[in-house]
């Protein structure tokens, strides 16, 4: 008979629908565990290769692909985006609102760069984020999810100067798109999905039927309810991307590997060495406040680490309570989906969940003891 793992055990606990665990190393997928449902409703059970919304998990992904353009020269980390993106020329930044509740804005001090989106210091917001977003397109009118509209916006602070969560990574994509003159969707599958054998990783138009829905807790009770951050006018580089626990795994060992896998290179290792580097130097990364508490709770995932932010990552300066090394990489995706790089001890593990709102204490508690039986 099969020992129950503490991951198993911490889902019984969790009241989650369902969730996947998987734990790799360099090598391969040294753990894996599905345990729920995908649908309470249909009683549908939660596989491993289930689709889910892996929601801003696709950032790590969309940062990638636009680090191979400056590999190749075709984007530069430290130009002025505004020429290849006319809403970020001459940023325009939110001082406060008059009498009559109408925007009051400056010009900004300097240029957004891409390493301003790559670093979430350019002085973009989120609507769901930052008080003054959610009142700013109260004021001009709330724009269509899923529209260029719904990710322009003016900035909270002159560039370089904060870090804060944001919109940057939805303009890497359409950095991506205006430099290759492709979908976002098509440069990644051929440039990194397809390499990495991501097979089941894509912006689709509408969630395919079998996916896994997302729910809330409702009276005691978890209940399906319908959104789906994909299928907009653009392919949303901040997190419009449907993907699968194992298909992640592959990125995370590319990852782990230097830029490679399995025999294919998608990345140089100087390159993922300088994505790993922590690129905002006295600024503190990683802690995101909430103006809609239904999406998001506060959250914060080293409250007492002056955590910093590489090219895409969180990174964990000390080592986690849960074991993870000193230099790891990490982030989330909006439905209770997490994930960790650790290079210096060879691991790193994917946790999906398909829950709101974020930052559920039952299942970062989840996401921990999975983290802690890849060091135990």
């Amino acid at each position: 008979m099969s020992q129950t793992t503490p991951f198993a055990a911490a889902f019984a606990e969790a009241q989650l629908p369902g969730a996947v665990g998987l734990i790799v190393d360099r090598d391969g997928i040294r753990h894996a565990e599905a345990l729920g449902h995908a649908d309470v409703s249909s009683g549908a059970p939660m596989q491993l290769d289930t689709v889910c919304q892996i929601a801003s998990m696709t950032k790590a992904l969309v940062s990638a692909g636009a680090m191979q353009l400056v590999e190749q020269g075709r984007l530069e980390l430290d130009a002025d985006v505004g020429a290849l993106l006319p809403e970020l020329a001459n940023p325009q930044v939110l001082t406060g609102f008059d009498a009559d509740g109408k925007p009051q804005l400056r010009p900004a001090a300097r240029a957004i760069t891409l390493r301003h989106l790559l670093t979430h210091t350019a002085g973009l917001g989120y609507f769901f984020v930052h008080p003054e977003v959610l009142q700013y397109f109260g004021a001009i009118g709330m724009p269509t999810p899923g529209t260029r509209a719904a990710v322009t916006m003016p900035l909270m602070f002159d560039p370089g100067d904060r870090w804060e969560y944001s919109v940057a990574t939805d303009w890497v994509g359409l950095a991506i798109e205006a430099v290759t003159g492709e979908r976002l969707n098509d440069y990644l599958t051929a440039n990194l999905f397809a390499p990495l054998g991501m097979n089941q990783t894509a912006f689709r138009a509408a969630l395919p039927a079998d996916a896994a829905r997302v729910h809330v807790r409702a009276g005691g009770a978890l209940s399906p309810v319908d959104i789906y951050l994909g299928g907009g006018e653009f392919d949303g580089g901040g997190g419009g991307i449907t993907s699968t626990a194992p298909d992640y795994a592959q990125f995370v060992r590319m990852v782990l590997n230097g830029g490679e896998l399995d025999g294919n290179r998608v990345l140089s290792a100087a390159t993922i060495a300088e994505m790993s580097r922590n690129q905002v130097g006295p600024l503190r990364a990683g802690y995101m406040g909430s103006a809609m508490p239904q999406l998001a709770a506060p959250y914060d995932t080293f409250p007492d680490q002056h955590t910093g932010w590489g090219l895409g990552f969180l990174i964990n300066p000390k080592k986690g309570p849960n074991g993870r090394s000193p230099g790891s990489l990490a982030w989330a995706g909006i439905f209770n989906s997490y994930y960790w790089i650790d290079p210096a001890a060879g691991l790193g593990g994917v946790f999906v969940s398909q829950l709101q709102p974020f930052g559920d204490k039952r299942a970062l508690a989840c996401f921990g003891a999975l983290e802690a039986m890849a060091y135990a």
